[in-house]
């Protein structure tokens, strides 16, 4: 199975929990409360058990989390 690092994404790519652990460096475990808990605003997508990330939902996480030092 390719894994995000390896391989380009359209925004509209559903990830696994393991492939987007990996490209948020965190694990499935700590995906997994933030998804129960709603301490974070990450979109995802579930039907029965089957748990999604959309790659552009990912990148948009990740940007609203970039900090820029200001002097």
């Amino acid at each position: 199975m390719d894994s995000p690092s390896n391989r380009s994404h359209h925004l509209d790519d559903l990830l696994t929990p393991e492939q987007a652990s990996k490209m948020l460096m965190v694990t499935e475990g700590t995906l997994a409360v933030w998804r129960s808990t709603g301490r974070y605003e990450l979109k995802y997508v579930k039907v029965g058990r089957w748990v999604r990330y959309r790659y552009g939902d990912l990148l948009d996480f990740l940007n609203r989390r970039t900090l820029t030092q200001v002097s």
